[in-house]
């Protein structure tokens, strides 16, 4: 019989009983950020992992998962770097003192200049300018599409099986409540985004969202214009869907471009936050199921999906959608590196927490039920 060659799949911690961590050494090594998933720090001792892309060394500097930033790839034209959820991508108006991205690469290496954002409460992969050439060029190269961004999503309901969907609309920044949204008129401009159901459980699924364009809040708006909200999102969520999630359950889970002055296929993908991958679990848990003594791997196949989501086929275009509801109230490694490329030095530096600031409705008391 021919021998599977998948690596095996299987918990986290289980794995690290095989490295000689056991209980608080392994504790103290997920909470320090010692042990990584294509570079990206993991807490989450209870996510199934192939093995062959943990990583665990006992002399990276301390840090705190979750909260810290980590540069995952720099060389003297651009930096890439793991943006965790609740940390700002750029400074904003009267919030100094919160840690951002921008701040963290210049506190590193110099020079460090924006060519997109994430949502302050989206995590993952996010990518900088180091001089004013390459700000341009990568600017070029988002006009251009030419930069592959995917994101995972945990949505309300069960979104629909098949290849994945096209939703091509006009955005505006007001939809006529005050939100950006779909619709016509003056500054409409187009918004591409295909999504697919990467696993179901019933009352919510994970989907995986690729962006031909590049628009304020797309992914969350065409989600919710699909009747699919983001949960967690105050904004283009109703209040029981804005509750559902303790934060915004958006990940920037792969960005692949080619390297503007040398040419290199650069590609880096980042495994679910620790707190999306652990609220994925529950939804998993309580769908599925898993009989008492089941072991890490079987449950894995019943209620865990792999380490990181396979991707979803190249979509074939499909008819336009023909109709879209607003949703309800306001409120992205395994990498190829070039030559001049490194990873980056890993010293510790401030990373604060910054607080959620000014976000509008949703999500009242405490988690809601949808």
């Amino acid at each position: 019989m021919p021998r599977d060659p998948r690596p095996p799949i299987i918990r986290l911690l289980d794995h690290l009983v095989t490295l000689g961590l056991r209980g608080n050494a392994a504790r103290e090594a997920l909470r320090t950020g010692k042990v990584r998933i294509d570079r990206v720090p993991t807490a989450d001792a209870g996510r199934m992992v192939d093995p062959t892309r943990v990583r665990y060394d006992p002399n990276t500097p301390r840090m705190v998962v979750g909260r810290d930033a980590v540069m995952l790839w720099y060389d003297m034209h651009l930096a890439v770097v793991w943006k965790p959820p609740e940390m700002l991508a750029v400074p904003a108006p009267g919030r100094h003192d919160a840690e951002n991205v921008l701040r963290y690469v210049g506190q590193r290496l110099g020079t460090a200049l924006p060519v997109h954002r994430l949502d302050e409460e989206t995590s993952g992969v996010m990518l900088v300018a180091r001089t004013d050439a390459a700000q341009e060029a990568l600017k070029a190269l988002f006009e251009a599409h030419t930069i592959e961004r995917k994101y995972l999503a945990l949505v309300r309901g069960s979104f629909p099986a098949g290849p994945p969907r096209e939703m091509r609309t006009m955005m505006v920044r007001d939809r006529g409540d005050g939100l950006r949204g779909s619709g016509e008129g003056w500054g409409a401009k187009p918004a591409i985004t295909w999504i697919g159901r990467v696993e179901s459980y019933g009352r919510a699924s994970l989907v995986e969202a690729r962006l031909e364009t590049g628009r304020t809040h797309q992914v969350r708006i065409h989600l919710a214009e699909l009747e699919h909200p983001v949960l967690g999102d105050p904004l283009y969520a109703d209040r029981h869907t804005a509750g559902a999630a303790p934060r915004l359950a958006l990940h920037a889970a792969r960005l692949a471009f080619q390297h503007p002055f040398t040419g290199e296929d650069l590609h880096f993908d980042a495994p679910l936050a620790d707190d999306m991958e652990i609220l994925r679990r529950k939804f998993a848990e309580k769908a599925h199921g898993r009989a008492p003594g089941t072991t890490g791997a079987e449950a894995a196949e019943r209620s865990a999906l792999p380490p990181a989501p396979p991707p979803i086929a190249q979509p074939e275009r499909t008819p336009r959608e023909s109709r879209q509801r607003p949703g309800g109230r306001q409120g992205q490694g395994g990498r190829r590196e070039s030559p001049s490329g490194r990873p980056a030095p890993e010293r510790p530096g401030p990373a604060g927490k910054s607080g959620s600031g000014g976000r509008g409705g949703g999500r009242g008391g405490g988690r809601g039920r949808f």
